[in-house]
C-alpha cells in the first residue's frame, strides 16, 4: 500500500510540474502561475481566513499569526519531496523563528492526527549533520482549507504569507529551496 501511495505522490508531483510548462487558459491558474513565479503585477491577494487544528486539537488561526513572516507548507508523511523540503524548513525556522518569521506545516494526511502525530514525534531529518524533529508548529489540513488557497495540484505546496496577511508566493511541487529563502528573507 505504501508503494502504490508513494507512486501516487510521485505522479502528482510530475503531473504538476508538466501543467507548470504547459500554457492554460483559466485565469486562476494563470495567477497562481504569475505567483509562482514572481511576475504577479499589481496588489498581492489577501490570504484567506482558515483556521487550522493543531495535533492537541487547538484552534490555530492564520489571523493570529499576522505580523509574522508565515510559510504554510502543505505536506503529507507519504510524500516523498516533502521529505526533501521538511529539513530546509527545520532549518529556515531555527535561523528565522526570532525575527518574526513562522512555518505551519498543514498535514493533508487522510488518517489525521493518528498519522501525522507519531511521525512528528518520532522522525528525525538531517539538518547540518544534525538528527532534528520537526521544529514548527504543525496543524491538520483538509481539502476545504486547501480550496480557500486555490486547492494543491500536488504535494508539498508552499504558500508564502506576509507580515500583513499578503500571498506573496506560491510553490507548487517541490520548492526551489533558494528562491524560498530569498523569498523570506526579503520579507523579514
Amino acid at each position: 500500500m505504501m508503494k502504490v501511495l508513494k507512486f501516487l505522490c510521485f505522479v502528482v508531483v510530475v503531473a504538476a510540474v508538466a501543467a507548470s510548462l504547459v500554457a492554460c487558459n483559466s485565469k486562476n491558474w494563470f495567477k497562481a502561475s504569475a505567483q509562482e513565479s514572481g511576475a504577479s503585477k499589481g496588489p498581492l491577494p489577501t490570504a484567506p481566513d482558515a483556521t487550522f487544528k493543531d495535533l492537541d486539537g487547538k484552534d490555530v488561526t492564520l489571523a493570529s499569526l499576522r505580523g509574522k513572516v508565515v510559510v504554510l507548507n502543505f505536506w503529507a508523511t507519504w510524500c516523498e519531496p516533502c521529505q526533501v523540503e521538511i529539513p530546509w524548513m527545520i532549518e529556515l525556522q531555527q535561523k528565522n523563528s526570532d525575527k518574526g518569521f513562522t512555518i505551519l506545516g498543514a498535514a493533508m494526511d487522510d488518517e489525521g492526527k493518528s498519522v501525522v502525530q507519531p511521525y512528528v514525534q518520532n522522525t528525525e531529518f538531517g539538518v547540518d549533520g544534525q538528527r532534528m524533529k520537526m521544529n514548527y508548529p504543525i496543524v491538520l489540513g483538509s481539502d476545504d482549507i486547501a480550496s480557500k488557497f486555490g486547492g494543491l495540484i500536488g504535494l508539498p505546496t508552499t504558500v508564502v504569507i506576509t507580515r500583513d496577511g499578503k500571498i506573496a508566493k506560491r510553490f507548487i511541487g517541490l520548492a526551489n529551496r533558494d528562491q524560498l529563502e530569498k523569498q523570506v528573507r526579503a520579507l523579514l
